[in-house]
């Protein structure tokens, strides 16, 4: 299975990824925050992502990292 994995204390929630998601399976996790105080983006259907990267290749904090399985 393709895996997509957050650095969720370096989210600044800016949503970019959540934007060019292909699968529109990530969206930020709006029932907590990290300890910038911003809430953490999260896959929401890691069974549908396909690990096109784009979300990697878009974040300007370098952030994700994203595993094909």
């Amino acid at each position: 299975m393709n895996k997509v994995i957050f650095d969720e204390a370096g989210c600044k929630g800016c949503v970019l990824c959540v934007d060019v998601c292909p699968k529109k399976i990530l969206a930020p996790d709006k029932s907590r925050v990290n300890a910038k105080g911003y809430n953490p983006v999260v896959c929401n259907n890691m069974a549908d992502c396909t690990a096109c990267a784009i979300c990697a290749k878009i974040c300007p904090d370098s952030i994700i990292t994203v595993e094909r399985g």
